[in-house]
C-alpha cells in the first residue's frame, strides 16, 4: 500500500499535495524524489531553470543537481511549509522524502524546501499559514533575517508616526 495520495493542496490552492494514505510514524521513508540528474553548469546555463517558473531542483552536491520537474516525480507534489513534518534525506544520488515527525492520515506532507535568504527571497511568498511562518519560502536558519527585518520596520513605521 502507498504511504500517500494525490490531492487538492490546502497550502498550495492551484495545486496539488501529497497527503498521508494512513498514519505515519517519524523516522519513515515515504516516497523518493525522483528525476534526471544534471549538472550544477546545466542549471547555471539553461533558460528552464530561472525564478520566475516553478523549479524543482535538489542539489545533490558541488557537481550534480537532480531535476525533479517531471510529470512522474510524484514527490514534487510535496509543497514547503515553515512547520514542516517531514524533509529530504538522502545520500549520493538517492533523496527520499522522510518523516521527522509523526503524521496522521490525511495530512498534507510538507518540507522545508530550504531556500537561501537572497535578493530574490521576496519571489517565493510562503502560503503555508504555520504559526512560525515568516511569509516567505527561506530555509529555517534564514528565517530570522526576515523576522528582524520586519521588526525593524515595524519600527520605523511607530517612529515616523509620532
Amino acid at each position: 500500500m502507498k504511504l500517500y495520495k494525490i490531492k487538492k493542496s490546502k497550502i498550495d490552492n492551484k495545486g496539488r499535495g501529497l497527503y498521508a494514505a494512513k498514519d505515519i510514524k517519524e523516522g519513515t521513508k515515504i516516497i523518493n524524489y525522483s528525476g534526471k540528474i544534471i549538472t550544477n553548469k546545466q542549471v547555471d546555463e539553461s533558460d528552464k531553470y530561472d525564478n520566475n517558473k516553478p523549479i524543482y531542483l535538489f542539489t545533490l552536491n558541488k557537481r550534480y543537481t537532480l531535476d525533479g520537474d517531471f510529470s512522474w516525480n510524484t514527490a514534487g507534489l510535496i509543497n514547503h511549509s515553515c512547520d514542516p513534518n517531514s524533509q529530504y534525506d538522502g545520500k549520493g544520488l538517492k533523496i527520499w522524502i522522510t518523516a521527522i515527525k509523526d503524521i496522521k492520515k490525511g495530512e498534507e506532507f510538507t518540507c522545508d524546501y530550504g531556500f537561501g535568504f537572497d535578493k530574490d527571497y521576496k519571489q517565493f511568498p510562503c502560503k503555508c499559514r504555520a504559526k512560525n511562518c515568516c511569509g516567505y519560502i527561506v530555509r529555517e536558519e534564514s528565517r530570522w533575517r526576515i523576522h528582524k527585518k520586519f521588526a525593524m520596520s515595524k519600527k520605523k513605521l511607530v517612529n515616523n508616526s509620532r
